[in-house]
């Protein structure tokens, strides 16, 4: 069993920064690709950001040139940093993973985190 445990997050003001991460734990990990999905209240759980083993990345056209994913593959951790906040940013991130080293989409997801909420205020 894989668990992914999120630290991070909080409450910021429009425009500033935050990071989040998340690290893998478990016997017989076996971690492919890795990333942050988020949901805000009334709104359908959305990819932000996915990165594999090798290092190739994904972003949802929101948070392109703001965010930026990175991983630790020797500490089973993934990264997400975010800039320049906004208030539509605001919502509950989940970390995510799946066995395999391919595309992440909610319905390819093997392991989920609990979530950390991100609040950006105006």
């Amino acid at each position: 069993q894989v668990q992914l445990v999120e630290s991070g997050g909080g409450l910021v003001q429009a425009g500033g920064s935050l990071s989040l991460s998340c690290a893998a734990s478990g016997s017989r990990l076996s971690i492919g690709t890795m990333g942050w999905f988020r949901q805000a209240p009334g709104k359908q759980r959305e990819l932000v950001a996915s990165i594999t083993s090798d290092g190739s990345t994904n972003y949802a056209d929101s948070v392109k040139d703001r965010f930026t994913i990175s991983r630790d593959n020797v500490k089973n951790t993934v990264y997400l940093q975010m800039t320049s906040l906004k208030p539509e940013d605001t919502a509950v991130y989940y970390c995510a993973a799946r066995r395999l080293n391919t595309m992440l989409v909610s319905t390819t997801v093997n392991y989920w985190g609990r979530g950390t909420q991100v609040t950006v205020s105006s």
